[in-house]
């Protein structure tokens, strides 16, 4: 999955939940990509389509810092 092909909801929220963390925590605060989701697993669909994005398209580490992961989507 290219990033061209995330949802547009899905991407919206990455940046607004890695903005928020930021400005709480500063720049260096770390996210995974379950930052982006309730504890219950309440839409597996888009978990899953995060997860890809996550960890087979991009390889990226469990936690990254949240500047990075909102500068991929921007």
């Amino acid at each position: 999955m290219q990033l061209k092909h995330m949802r547009r909801i899905l991407k919206e929220k990455i940046i607004d939940v890695c903005e928020t963390k930021i400005k709480a925590k500063g720049a260096t605060v770390g996210v995974s990509f379950y930052a982006f989701f309730a504890n219950k697993n309440d839409n597996p669909e888009l978990l899953m389509e995060m997860a890809e994005w996550w960890i087979m398209t991009h390889k990226l580490n469990h936690f990254e810092k949240a500047v990075k992961i909102k500068s991929m989507l921007v």
